[in-house]
């Protein structure tokens, strides 16, 4: 979608970053009537939590504050809506109702904008928002229907705020937009199909990693799962299908087995179903956790634990749309934007005080779960055209791997990175070369005896560079004193080896950390 969209007109007297908004009278109706919430003759403060919009009117939760010091929160509706963030004085006229006595947005930060202060955001600049209200206005004869809606911001400074606009054709409530400011009083939208989608992938970035534990804390309680009278036959089946696909060292040795395992990971549970596969077939770590899930909620006592009853909730909403109509699973996602780190922290959930063990294994199932769909939206945002034009693609995932006795999570990263294409006469672009591919791997893994140890490795034209970090200084001298066998063997395998070398500690953090490698040989 684009075209302009026009901020609500200022009066000159008004401060730039925001709006105060005086309204007396306006009556919320609450949800649940309460009688004698507010006293007869008295005055309470509340602040608005939440805003959404239900056909014409709009749900809010208040959090109420008396005079005595005591805080509640409450649902109400309005004819209005008022943003997030919103400071009300109101009084109660009924056990239904709030009156409203004052309204005044007092805090810049969460005020409705009505203009933009280029000083502050200079023209250019790109916002992204999600539109949280839409209403069509009055119309005036002869003049052009127009919509009004509030617009979450999502990013700049001004993350948090609410933008006020109005636009010649409506805004779906929950839409992710993006504009680019032209004035004070003007956004122009930005055609969204990529942007939305990664933005999208950015904010569910967060949910998942809130919830997500580590693999190998689950695989250790269903290697010890204790029999019961609560286990059934189809869940015992469940677990010991998810234990047999699990790799051991040996199978990721060779090219046949690695390539199984990255296949089954989970990463492409989505793209397996997509084109008509049946995810029962083949092994998938991500299918094989559902399916656990699926025997284990009938399983749980009528009174579980509500805390099971989230985690399994938390999985609905996890999963993408046509995966939770395939499997017979409903929920919304709702999440905000997280920086990607790789590799992922080790996250360990402890069982709860009147948990019992389906229900423990139920959260720590939901968990794995968000811990892989963490690498797979990882991998979305990571992947798309970089600023000089070059396209990125990259596979995250992660591969519970057997080490004997133990189970260690193997956290692998490939980056596949194409150069530009070159404008090519006609007459030679039937002889054009092959497009060059940078590949970059990381690894990620904690074996005894050697500790903790990542990787990163790249592949361009045949050469190869590698940085190896261990955390323990045994780990460190041990491999620096075998680089040069290794060195050889890779020689030996028809690479041309460029830098191997190993430190001590974690790779330093942030985009500057990439093996360089630049596309055009200087001294060739």
């Amino acid at each position: 979608m684009t075209g302009e969209m026009n901020i609500l007109p200022l009066p000159p007297t008004t401060p730039a970053t925001s709006r105060p908004l005086v309204v007396s009278g306006e009556l919320l109706k609450l949800l649940t009537p309460m009688e004698g919430l507010i006293s007869v003759g008295q005055t309470a403060k509340a602040e608005v939590l939440s805003l959404k919009q239900t056909d014409q009117t709009f749900q809010l939760l208040l959090k109420v504050t008396l005079d005595s010091g005591r805080q509640t929160t409450v649902q109400a509706t309005s004819t209005q809506p008022l943003p997030q963030g919103t400071s009300l004085a109101i009084t109660q006229p009924s056990a239904s109702n709030l009156a409203i006595t004052v309204q005044q947005a007092i805090a810049s930060n969460v005020a409705t904008l009505t203009r933009i202060d280029t000083a502050q955001l200079p023209v250019g600049t790109l916002l992204q928002g999600k539109v949280v209200t839409a209403q069509v206005m009055p119309q005036v004869p002869g003049q052009p229907t127009v919509y009004r809606s509030m617009v979450s911001l999502l990013n700049t400074a001004l993350s948090g705020s609410t933008l006020s606009i109005d636009s010649p054709t409506p805004l779906r409530i929950g839409t992710l937009l993006s504009a680019l400011v032209q004035d004070t009083q003007t956004l122009k939208f930005v055609p969204l199909s990529s942007r939305q989608e990664q933005l999208a992938v950015t904010q569910q970035l967060v949910s998942q990693q809130s919830r997500q534990g580590s693999l190998d804390g689950l695989i250790k309680v269903l290697q010890n799962l204790p029999p019961s009278d609560q286990t059934s036959s189809d869940l015992r089946a469940a677990v010991d299908k998810l234990l047999a696909g699990l790799p051991d060292i040996q199978q990721l040795s060779t090219p046949k087995g690695l390539a199984q395992a990255l296949a089954n990971s989970g990463l492409f549970l989505e793209a397996k179903l997509l084109v008509g596969q049946n995810p029962t077939l083949t092994p998938d770590m991500k299918g094989d956790l559902l399916k656990l899930i699926a025997q284990l909620t009938p399983s749980l006592p009528a009174n579980t634990n509500l805390n099971a009853i989230i985690a399994a909730n938390t999985l609905a909403q996890a999963l993408p749309s046509f995966v939770r109509s395939a499997l017979g699973m409903l929920g919304q996602v709702s999440a905000k934007p997280l920086p990607t780190s790789f590799p992922l922290p080790e996250r360990l959930l402890q069982s709860q005080d009147g948990e019992n063990d389906l229900e423990h294994l139920l959260r720590l199932a939901a968990a794995a779960v968000s811990r892989l769909q963490s690498h797979q939206l990882s991998s979305l945002e990571q992947t798309g055209v970089t600023d000089d034009g070059r396209l990125l693609n990259t596979w995250q995932l992660e591969i519970p791997m057997r080490n004997l006795q133990d189970i260690v999570p193997l956290q692998v990263k490939f980056q596949r990175e194409e150069a530009p294409e070159k404008e090519q006469p006609q007459e030679r672009r039937d002889e054009r070369e092959p497009k060059q591919q940078l590949w970059r791997v990381e690894l990620a893994f904690d074996m005894e005896p050697l500790g903790p140890l990542q990787i990163q490795a790249q592949l361009i034209k045949g050469s190869l560079s590698s940085q190896l970090w261990a955390e323990r200084p045994y780990t460190a001298s041990l491999i620096e004193s075998n680089l040069a066998g290794l060195r050889e063997r890779l020689l030996a395998s028809g690479l041309n080896v460029g830098d191997l070398d190993c430190h001590l500690g974690t790779p330093p953090q942030g985009p500057q950390t990439l093996l360089e490698q630049r596309w055009v040989d200087e001294t060739a």
